[in-house]
């Protein structure tokens, strides 16, 4: 009897020893995502909260031959609501959302990192046919400790998706031909 005693002493001894587990990062992450999957879903359906947005907010600006590094949440808002004017967007995927790490520890911080594929549309005018493109995406979300969207990063050939779908009439009569 003595010996189970002893035994089970040691147990209690090494598990209340064990380090515990910090998983604060994942918690955030995991509240995090839903902000970033509602975020995607306001885009498409050109109706943005931009209340989750930090009022230092910065988006890096990642477009070639943009003038500046940063755009700040009213030069988003004014972005946005230029884009939804000229294009219709669709996403076409689940998006695969990954923790994001804090680049000096390499821990995970809470933040999230999505892929994505999206069907943009130019609509038809009276002129001209509709047009689409899809581009593949990648887009990054770090947050604040309130929880609110801090900086945010898009990757995406846009510079190929815009040529393609403000191409000319005449410029796609030419190509369609040459492939024919």
């Amino acid at each position: 009897m003595k010996t189970v005693f002893s035994f089970l002493c040691i147990a209690l001894l090494f598990v209340s020893c064990e380090e515990k587990v910090d998983n604060s990062a994942q918690i955030k992450f995991e509240e995090n995502s839903k902000t970033v999957l509602a975020n995607l879903q306001q885009w498409q359906d050109e109706n943005l909260d931009y209340s989750v947005y930090a009022d230092d907010f910065i988006m890096l600006e990642t477009m070639f031959g943009s003038k500046k590094d940063t755009i700040t949440l009213e030069e988003l808002k004014a972005s946005d609501k230029r884009s939804w004017e000229y294009f219709d967007f669709k996403m076409l995927n689940e998006p695969v959302l990954l923790p994001g790490v804090n680049p000096d520890t390499k821990k995970p911080d809470g933040s999230v990192r999505h892929y994505s594929t999206w069907e943009v549309t130019l609509p038809a005018t009276d002129s001209t046919e509709a047009r689409s493109g899809v581009i593949k995406l990648y887009e990054s979300f770090d947050f604040n400790d309130e929880g609110k969207i801090l900086l945010q990063q898009i990757y995406g050939d846009f510079s190929g998706l815009l040529a393609h779908l403000m191409q000319k009439d005449e410029v796609l009569e030419e190509e369609t031909m040459t492939e024919e």
